[in-house]
């Protein structure tokens, strides 16, 4: 037995220990950690084929990124199959010199880096941040149905033949089951930052992510170590505390090169057209956008006073961020952006 730990939870208390190996007698029923990991995967994959996919147009696709067509977006969901191999194989688990391991995580931080500024000069913002989830999930799937679960069973097979499971079994499944601890902080990032106009639709995205996957694992690195008995490592709260404070700057800092003149030319009707124009076939009672059936969110912005009350959400995603329209699908120039954000900056006036 490696260790015991009393739980309260639900009223109940929950006695868990762990055995290093396995116990000496297999019990007669097992609970099988797999499913929520599967089940996770299988529901995002689809979920991910048909809003990102099959609305690549409107959510994957930005032509002032790269002007892809449907096909060439959704093809690119071969990277997944093709990275797992490369980021997770068999030979880590030969790392364990503490200068391998520091070599190992440098060029896993130099590999997701590059990565993810690759991605966000081909997919929109929005898109690029989902598929660098969904790979990173992927990858974890592929922990538990290639690694762990196979290791389990090898080891379960072994104790009802009355042999002794090979302690190499369960090591390498615990090096995987670890290796997704510390991405987990990073995937709930991404899924969640795709609601966030300043995270993923500015012109530093891929910096912010490439900032996330690396201060992620150093705030699991601290509860890990407290929970192991190793101490409590402190300086990683000021790692992540320097992390966000930078994510924030660079969320802040706003896609837009140029910024109004406080004596810059206010053309109060050229930004309500280009609203009118750019914006109001979708955020409009009945939209004629084919596929959107109700304005999003519930904005309107197909009259003036519409438009002049949703001043701060048009600045948004439209002015600090390029988040809307999506995908630039309506062709927003930056001429037309630059209009609204003098218009904003101006009090958002009615003439």
């Amino acid at each position: 037995m490696q260790g015991d730990a009393w739980q309260v939870h639900g009223g109940g208390f929950y006695h868990m220990v762990k055995y290093l190996v396995a116990p000496a007698r297999m019990p007669d029923e097992l609970t099988w950690f797999k499913w929520e990991a599967y089940t996770t995967w299988l529901s995002g994959f689809a979920l991910l084929v048909i809003v990102y996919y099959l609305g690549a147009e409107l959510y994957l696709i930005d032509k002032s990124v790269l002007d892809l067509t449907r096909a060439d977006g959704g093809g690119r969901r071969a990277s997944e199959a093709c990275c797992w191999p490369g980021c997770s194989t068999r030979r880590c688990a030969a790392l364990r010199s503490a200068g391998t391991r520091l070599r190992w995580r440098s060029w896993a931080t130099s590999f997701w880096s590059a990565l993810t500024y690759a991605f966000t000069h081909v997919f929109s913002g929005r898109g690029a941040f989902t598929q660098i989830g969904a790979l990173i999930g992927t990858i974890m799937v592929a922990n538990v149905f290639v690694i762990v679960i196979p290791n389990q069973k090898k080891t379960v097979a072994a104790l009802l033949a009355g042999k002794a499971p090979d302690p190499r079994w369960g090591e390498e499944a615990k090096q995987r089951s670890v290796h997704n601890n510390y991405l987990t902080l990073p995937v709930v990032f991404l899924m969640i930052a795709n609601h966030y106009p300043l995270m993923f639709a500015t012109r530093f995205n891929w910096l912010i992510v490439a900032i996330v996957l690396a201060i992620g694992p150093v705030i699991r690195h601290f509860f890990n170590s407290r929970h192991e008995g190793k101490g409590s490592p402190w300086w990683t709260w000021g790692v992540a505390a320097a992390g966000m404070i930078a994510v924030a700057w660079l969320s802040g800092a706003g896609p837009a090169r140029r910024q109004p003149r406080a004596c810059e030319k206010v053309d109060v009707k050229a930004a309500e057209n280009t609203v009118l124009s750019r914006c109001s076939m979708c955020h409009r009672d009945e939209p004629l956008w084919p596929g959107v059936h109700a304005p999003p969110k519930g904005v309107v912005l197909d009259d003036p006073e519409s438009i002049r009350r949703h001043a701060r959400l048009i600045e948004i995603n439209a002015v600090r961020s390029h988040a809307m329209p999506p995908g630039n699908i309506t062709e927003m120039t930056r001429e037309e952006r630059q209009i609204l954000a003098a218009w904003i900056a101006a009090g958002a006036p009615a003439r």
